[in-house]
């Protein structure tokens, strides 16, 4: 039962997380020229950090997603690490038990 708990708050933990750095990647969208330019160098750390946070293949095309989406002008609007939670912990929990 006590291992469930800790499942249930690393869940939470990178949902927080997650919706913080998602807030990060929209901010640059709000700086006109400016914040275009400062996704040259978000894009590397955010697919890093992706890559930290969920291991394994989720992780690595996750991170590839997730620069891409960065480095693309005007996609700073997608919450990339939002989904990469949602697909973790409810599509591909589904997918595990069929």
């Amino acid at each position: 039962m006590q291992d469930l708990k800790v499942v249930e708050d690393n869940r939470m933990q990178k949902l927080l997380i997650g919706l913080l750095l998602d807030g990060i990647g929209m901010i640059s969208f709000s700086i006109p020229l400016i914040g275009e330019f400062s996704d040259v160098i978000w894009a590397p750390v955010a697919a890093f950090i992706m890559t930290r946070m969920y291991k394994g293949r989720v992780g690595r095309v996750a991170s590839i997603l997730t620069f891409v989406e960065e480095i693309i002008p005007f996609t700073d609007v997608i919450p990339s690490f939002t989904l990469t939670w949602i697909y973790t912990y409810f599509f591909q929990k589904t997918k595990q038990l069929q």
